[in-house]
């Protein structure tokens, strides 16, 4: 059984822009920048504050205990003095359901929101945060279920916990429908006005800051705290910060239609084979374990993160297979182009002295399954044109520094620290962040380490390059009884 499906990315775009009414001719004639927001809190004007991250928090309760209320207790020591908290994705495991709010999300994190000491009275569209919080879709909170996968999904889930069972995915009769209950939980929902009075009056009150690219949405904790669209920027004590969402940029490359692409497309469909095969093993070994049992139950815990590493992998190989090489890959060109024009214009402002980037899947991680992935790779790809146009354009301005000065992203299952190293490119010498085991299992490091490697043609022909070197991974180690899991602290 597939557990999810991925809506194509021209369906995402479409579906995000229609209900926050993208460029509406009600916002243009006011003048409403819908890429950027402000952040009243009275203290942006500090040079010196901190930030909290976490992502990948979307599993719920599991054999008596809940992960994510482990991580939200760990956290709440330093909400306080924190600014703001940013979010890498995957909110909801594991179909982005308006289902799993409640249980996955609500609940354990309950200290940020305005009536978090009664939480199941918090509807998962009403949410407002006490404390800041900037979120960027991840794949999980676009994910849907078939409607044979959604009957199946709600008719079991009493019997799902009993027996098969005691795997359960936190799946039920629905999935996300192309990212709506990540957008009616966080977005500013504008096409929820069909009166243009509603939604005149909407704008005068929320779109008030005023900034270089014009009128754009207040963002005030307490108050009102939505988002304006799928992707954003805000500055925060001069430093810009840039929210993307890859969702929408990550489609495999077309597998060329020569001699070595038919191979490869053998070679893919060969493993895919295998990978279903070692998903039904996985099932038939369910049996064999007492979900009541602590040593049975991390035992079942291993075999989900399994059967959802397979999966993953799984849908990434599909995704390589529908390619067609007649048919350019679905790219969000617009968002790509914004945050090419947008980086440039950050340089060229001079009270703006440091750029933060976050979005989900990350371009450089050593975490066993996401290095070797297409949708890795492709993410790399338009990362790396973007700026490589950027430093073309802003020329010496940026000097010997970075062009951006730290990069931080969810997907993987682990926490990560890497540094690029001379990648041939414009992101060269960066730091990346990888923040995405916050409440899931977490992942091991792939058995070849901490360097990341690249081939690369010359006019003496293909070599190998040294692009990137993990200086922290912290992750699952270990096999049976050895298994290390870290635990917040």
């Amino acid at each position: 059984m597939q557990f999810a499906t991925d809506p194509p990315i021209a369906d995402k775009i479409q579906k995000m822009a229609q209900r926050v009414r993208w460029r509406d001719p009600a916002i243009l004639k006011r003048g409403i920048d819908q890429t950027r927001l402000v952040l009243d809190d009275s203290r942006d004007d500090r040079t010196e504050f901190c930030f909290l991250v976490l992502g990948d928090t979307g599993s719920g309760p599991e054999h008596g205990q809940h992960p994510q209320r482990r991580v939200a207790e760990a956290m709440l020591p330093h909400v306080d003095s924190a600014r703001f908290i940013l979010h890498t994705g995957d909110v909801v495991y594991l179909v982005g359901s308006s289902e799993y709010y409640q249980a996955n999300f609500i609940r354990p994190y309950k200290e940020l929101l305005v009536g978090g000491d009664r939480p199941k009275q918090i509807a998962f569209d009403r949410m407002v945060f006490k404390t800041p919080t900037f979120l960027v879709p991840g794949n999980h909170d676009y994910y849907d279920l078939t409607l044979v996968q959604g009957l199946l999904g709600g008719a079991t889930l009493s019997f799902r916990r009993l027996r098969w069972l005691r795997l359960d995915f936190d799946i039920g009769w629905h999935g996300s429908y192309q990212g709506k209950a990540y957008a009616q939980a966080f977005l500013d929902v504008l096409s929820r006005f069909t009166n243009p009075d509603q939604l005149d009056h909407h704008l005068k009150q929320h779109y008030t800051a005023k900034t270089e690219t014009g009128y754009c949405l207040q963002y005030r904790p307490g108050e009102f705290t939505r988002l304006p669209n799928r992707y954003y920027t805000f500055r925060y004590g001069g430093v810009d910060f840039f929210a993307l969402d890859s969702n929408t940029f990550n489609a495999p490359l077309p597998i060329p239609d020569t001699k070595a692409g038919d191979d490869y497309r053998v070679e893919l469909r060969s493993r895919r084979r295998q990978l279903e095969q070692e998903k039904q093993q996985l099932f038939m070994e369910v049996d064999q374990f007492d979900r009541d049992r602590e040593e049975d139950a991390d035992a079942l815990s291993d075999l989900r993160t399994k059967l959802q590493q397979l999966d993953e992998t799984i849908l990434d190989i599909d995704k390589q297979l529908a390619s067609n090489e007649d048919e350019l890959p679905d790219v969000d060109q617009s968002q790509l182009e914004w945050l090419q024009q947008r980086l440039i214009d950050s340089w060229h402002n001079k009270d703006v002295r440091g750029r933060v980037v976050f979005f989900h899947h990350p371009p450089y991680v050593t975490e066993a399954t996401k290095w070797e992935q297409a949708q890795t790779i492709t993410i790399r790809r338009h990362l790396r044109r973007v700026l490589d146009r950027v430093a073309e354009a802003v020329g010496s301005l940026a000097g010997d520094r970075p062009l951006v000065d730290l990069v931080i992203n969810g997907h993987a299952h682990c926490m990560e620290y890497l540094r690029t190293l001379d990648t041939g490119h414009a992101d060269s010498h960066m730091h990346w962040l990888v923040c995405g085991g916050s409440g899931f299992s977490l992942r091991r490091q792939r058995a070849e380490g901490a360097d990341l490697t690249e081939i690369y043609d010359s006019p003496t022909g293909r070599h190998d390059r040294l692009v990137a070197r993990s200086q922290l991974f912290v992750g699952r180690n270990g096999h049976g009884s050895l298994k290390r899991v870290p635990t917040p602290s």
